[in-house]
């Protein structure tokens, strides 16, 4: 299994936000810093760098594709040089471009990952199916701010595989191969604790879907809720590591493409275990 390693140029990221720019900064100032944190994610066990200049957490305010060009444009431009897979992380088309045209005849090789589930903008599938690419579908049902209010479901398992492969037909018409296509379940993006614990249960269900699945749930706040202390406080951020190399565990059994983690090292070391066992 894959390891993509996250890499936030963002002032507000629930986990990382404001290491590399501050809410009053336009653009990242020192681009050495930001470079040497990709090297430590790629020399840490990722195979992949997922570049983010928009938070997706619950509550947090949009970012005009301006923006966040701004901010991501000049890492991925020197970011190109390096020997790694590059992902954007973008729900604006119109920076998915401005990414994919920077990328040149490396175009096709980038991943556009995007989490707008059924948001997702029309022009997106376009754009992807325009420049080749590879692209991340994400399950969710709404934006930052209301996508939480969004959380109810029957049969959450059945009903996120519908709508994910509703949004993958947008894709398909646009034109996009199957084969460029890899799927997220989307947790923590429009589901309850108790709902992304469901799904990581049945996530045979999606691998058997015949796309790759990216799974995502790096440090998330169900993973802080269950390591709460004594007083019911959930674990920061920072220290739920070793949970979600256990996920990226589960996730690899389940046969999954890759794990997008904040620190690679523990999923490393685990797969390592793993494939070591085997």
């Amino acid at each position: 299994m894959h390891i993509m390693g996250i890499l936030n140029v963002t002032p507000d990221s629930f986990s990382d936000g404001g290491r590399f720019i501050s809410a009053s900064q336009s653009a990242v100032k020192e681009i050495d810093v930001v470079v040497e944190e990709a090297q430590r994610l790629l020399d840490a066990g990722a195979d992949i760098i997922d570049i983010g200049g928009e938070s997706t957490r619950p509550g947090a305010e949009p970012v005009h594709p301006d923006h966040e060009q701004q901010r991501i444009l000049p890492v991925l431009e020197r970011l190109l040089g390096v020997s790694a897979v590059i992902s954007v992380d973008t729900r604006h088309p119109a920076t998915a471009e401005a990414a994919l045209q920077l990328a040149g005849h490396r175009a096709s090789e980038l991943i556009i990952n995007d989490v707008s589930g059924l948001l997702t903008d029309a022009a997106m599938p376009r754009t992807v199916a325009r420049f080749g690419c590879e692209v991340v579908i994400t399950h969710n049902r709404g934006d930052a701010r209301t996508m939480q209010d969004r959380a109810e479901y029957r049969d959450v398992v059945g009903e996120v595989i519908t709508e994910l492969l509703t949004i993958r037909q947008r894709y398909l018409d646009a034109g996009v191969s199957a084969e460029r296509i890899i799927l997220d379940p989307g947790i923590g993006f429009a589901k309850t604790h108790d709902q992304n614990w469901q799904l990581l249960r049945h996530l045979s269900r999606f691998t058997d879907l015949g796309h790759r699945i990216l799974l995502g749930v790096s440090r998330k706040g169900f993973l802080g809720q269950l390591l709460a202390d004594s007083q019911g406080a959930p674990r920061p951020p920072e220290q739920r590591d070793a949970a979600t190399a256990s996920l990226s565990i589960h996730a690899a059994h389940a046969g999954c493409w890759a794990a997008r983690v904040h620190d690679p090292r523990p999923t490393a070391d685990a797969l390592a275990v793993l494939t070591a066992l085997r």
